[in-house]
């Protein structure tokens, strides 16, 4: 009986066996089944990943579970990649949780695999939201209308010691629906809490412990795991869309496009039957991956800037002192100010550096990046106004897969962060202990939770 079961176990563990292919790169030996989960702290794996990298290079295979994957770590690697050899890198993997729980009824674009209906999708959607304003004046004062109502909601707060992540994860994804479906919402109705709700489960889910056990396990995604969860919000997610969706196609007038959703039926009208990849479904699953994307990760940039400048207030007081003078007569900051704001600029690249670009790439800072970053480990916001590594900054990838609302982000950030800091002071509270800098993992890095206490400037 028990050689019986010996030969049960072996059976068991040499049919679940990875194997590394002759042409991947090397890395650590899995094992049957997990592969090299054991290594990986499955909460937040960048350190793991970090270390990994030091032993096995800055391309190397490791296997969650039974799949494998090439992981790229630093500067020329990554650039060799998704730049020069593009065609080969700019594909998406299937069959993982992000592509179940966002590509139920049609590819999207972000996940979908490249091809001609990717191209198609995606310069369509440059050329769309470039019609209602990205990269342009109209934008910047939509963005400016945003800002006011968060000033208004932080004088509010002045002398207290108040949480700020919803508000910012609020007021970004009112500056995209705007784009997207021409309205802005009040902060407390129930369309924009759940959204804000369901950005920020998903986001930690899809990449933190529990994705990685989906994508890993196969055999548990049936169980009724925490997992569950995303697909639930998705389909919550895609019903509001829907809604939206019919109330357009009742107001619209063929021709006139209000947004984004309008544009995009003129485009179906055109192309009618012609076996396009436009299709309803399509247009659904694009508004929520802009939503997903306008929101999350400007909001998060957003709170991380602001944790690390109270914390350096010396960098927070030059920051301020430079606004003073570049804005100095002028009643609000505009977007061609930006170049004349060099410290600005540096602080708020360096929190932009320490999120992790979403979905397929690893932001890593192996040794050799100390060349581009003064200080890639400290947390210290910058050393210098020497900047010579803009070609090592890269928060919104790079190559073909770049972000589709690049522009738009480092909009609402320069105009957001510099409105803010013209106006208040942050400051770490009192009785708020040490800050921890650790992020929560995900689609982006997450700051954790924290407090801040608003002090209104004398001289704004």
């Amino acid at each position: 009986m028990h050689q019986q079961q010996r030969d049960t176990v072996l059976l068991i563990l040499l049919l679940f066996q990875s194997h590394r292919a002759k042409n991947y790169p090397p890395g650590p030996r899995p094992i049957p089944i997990l592969g090299n989960l054991l290594l990986l702290n499955l909460e937040n794996p960048v350190a793991d990943l970090q270390r990994l990298a030091k032993r096995y290079g800055n391309v190397y295979t490791l296997f969650m579970g039974p799949r494998p994957m090439v992981v790229i770590s630093g500067v020329q690697a990554i650039k060799e990649a998704l730049v020069n050899k593009a065609a080969d890198f700019s594909g998406r993997p299937q069959g993982l949780m992000m592509n179940h729980a966002l590509q139920v009824k049609a590819p999207g674009v972000v996940l979908a695999d490249y091809g001609s209906a990717w191209k198609e999708q995606r310069r369509f959607g440059l050329m769309a939201l470039r019609n209602f304003g990205l990269g342009k004046q109209v934008m910047e004062h939509r963005i400016l209308g945003e800002i006011h109502r968060i000033t208004q909601l932080l004088e509010q707060s002045v002398g207290k010691s108040t949480d700020l992540h919803q508000l910012f994860h609020k007021a970004a994804s009112n500056i995209i629906c705007q784009v997207l479906f021409a309205r802005q919402f009040d902060y407390d109705d129930e369309f924009m809490e759940f959204f804000t709700l369901y950005f920020s489960e998903t986001s930690k889910m899809l990449q933190g412990f529990w994705g990685t056990i989906y994508d890993s396990v196969p055999m548990l995604r049936c169980l009724p795991l925490p997992f569950q969860r995303v697909f639930d919000l998705f389909k919550m997610a895609r019903e509001r869309y829907s809604v939206v969706l019919a109330e357009s196609k009742v107001s619209r007038v063929p021709g006139k496009p209000r947004h984004f959703i309008d544009c995009y039926l003129d485009e179906l009208d055109k192309r009618g039957a012609d076996g396009s990849s436009f299709t309803e479904d399509q247009l659904c699953a694009f508004m929520l991956e802009l939503h997903f994307g306008g929101t999350d990760t400007t909001a998060n940039t957003v709170l991380t800037g602001l944790l690390y400048l109270m914390n350096y207030p010396h960098v927070q007081e030059r920051c301020q002192q430079e606004i003073d003078k570049v804005l100095d007569g002028r009643m609000k900051p505009v977007l061609k100010t930006e170049t004349r704001c060099p410290m600005c600029r540096l602080s708020f690249m360096r929190s932009r550096g320490w999120l992790t670009p979403s979905l397929s790439v690893f932001s890593t800072a192996p040794p050799e990046t100390q060349s581009f970053w003064d200080t890639p480990y400290q947390r210290e916001p910058l050393s210098s106004l020497t900047c010579p590594q803009y070609y090592a900054f890269m928060p919104f990838s790079t190559g073909p897969r770049i972000c589709l609302g690049e522009s738009l982000a480092r909009m609402e950030l320069f105009l957001i962060l510099v409105t803010l800091l013209r106006k208040f002071t942050f400051v770490w509270p009192e009785d708020a202990g040490e800050p921890d800098f650790t992020p929560i993992f995900g689609l982006t890095q997450t700051p954790k939770p924290y407090r801040v206490k608003i002090q209104l400037r004398g001289a704004a």
